[in-house]
């Protein structure tokens, strides 16, 4: 037999109020809902029969009833208050946690973990996770960087961003570089497939097989790429590699370079070939800013399209493999678009040194 609710018994004006209530399109359906429970336990029908009849669950069967009881009509029109839970954590506490987390390290550790910091502050790992989340902390990541010190490097960041977004007339920017020791590495064992559930697989130790260089020369404009793979990367190299664009690139176009400040591009060779080639003409990026040679993309891609997850038995393999996928990709070029304004990386250039400085300051 189907358990039953306490026995209601309803006077005249609670009948009309609850049957208003459920009766009413403008009362909320949880409540309309509670008052047709309590009507019809009212009326004598089981919890089943209420159940299919106001499509509620039995908890609410059983408790809207004794809610009525305890507090009349108006007792089902608000939701019964819950025990009072722990008092939130007072601002003073996640205050200190948020200076702690970002301006100190602990005695005997490089960052604060989630339970160092609960530890120091008398409260709970979880509490400490939910303080870093509201204000974007994560103690335990960090990020490289480096600073430029180029004195010239407002001047250079114009020059370079102004060839990327309005090249000249007559002539072709190229962007270039090289990777240097790419590795031929052949696993020492066939790894597994991917499927369902798993991964793909390959062995964490590999076999050496010797290293190749890829000169590259991005043209920003329309993407193709003139590469060529060397056994090493000296001022010999890169002059073979300027003779090879100098050979590719018609000969009524002047040649802007936009390339670092190795010492290979700089030694008394190639200063002296460039001399010969005055139709060349050299653009060198602030000293560490390689992310503002375009090229660094493309290696970036090669990366992570071919030689990274690559197998190769040997250097040929491996140059034959570099060829390939810049043929494929100069069949279908794609140049990458440089959207950051010259302005914007000049004043966040100032801002880092202004912010070096202040740091500096404050520890003498």
């Amino acid at each position: 037999m189907a358990r039953t609710t306490d026995e209601i018994k309803l006077t005249r004006k609670q009948r009309a109020d609850l049957e208003a209530l459920a009766s009413n399109g403008n009362t909320p359906q949880k409540i309309a809902r509670r008052a047709r429970i309590v009507l019809l336990t009212a009326d004598g029908m089981s919890v089943n029969a209420i159940m299919r009849e106001a499509k509620a669950s039995k908890t609410s069967v059983w408790n809207w009833p004794k809610r009525f009881l305890e507090a009349g009509v108006d007792g089902l029109l608000k939701d019964k208050s819950k025990k009072p839970g722990k008092a939130p954590l007072a601002a003073v506490v996640k205050a200190k946690v948020v200076e702690m987390a970002a301006t100190s390290r602990p005695e005997n550790a490089t960052h604060w973990s989630l339970r160092m910091l609960a530890e120091a502050n008398g409260i709970s790992a979880r509490s400490v996770e939910r303080i870093l989340a509201e204000h974007g902390l994560k103690p335990h990541l960090t990020r490289t960087f480096k600073v430029s010190n180029d004195p010239d490097f407002a001047a250079k960041v114009r020059d370079i961003v102004g060839l990327y977004v309005n090249p000249p007339e007559k002539a072709i920017v190229l962007s270039v570089d090289e990777k240097s020791q790419i590795q031929a590495l052949d696993r020492t064992q066939p790894g597994l497939p991917m499927k369902k559930g798993r991964a793909g697989t390959m062995t964490h130790d590999y076999k050496r097989h010797g290293t190749t260089t890829l000169f590259a020369g991005l043209d920003v404009k329309t993407g193709e790429v003139i590469g060529q793979c060397l056994p090493r990367h000296r001022a010999k190299e890169f002059i073979a590699f300027l003779r090879k664009i100098d050979r590719l690139v018609a000969s009524h176009l002047a040649i802007h370079l936009v390339i670092d400040n190795y010492a290979t591009h700089k030694t008394a060779e190639v200063k002296a070939w460039l001399d010969k080639h005055p139709r060349f003409h050299c653009h060198f990026t602030p000293t560490s800013c390689s992310w503002l040679n375009l090229v660094e993309r493309l290696f970036a891609e090669i990366t992570r399209q071919r030689i990274r997850r690559g197998v190769f038995t040997s250097v040929d393999d491996l140059k034959a493999a570099i060829d390939a996928w810049v043929g494929a990709w100069n069949a279908d070029p794609r140049p990458f678009q440089w959207t950051a304004k010259a302005a914007t990386l000049v004043s966040k250039h100032r801002r880092a040194r202004k912010a070096l400085a202040n740091l500096a300051g404050g520890r003498k």
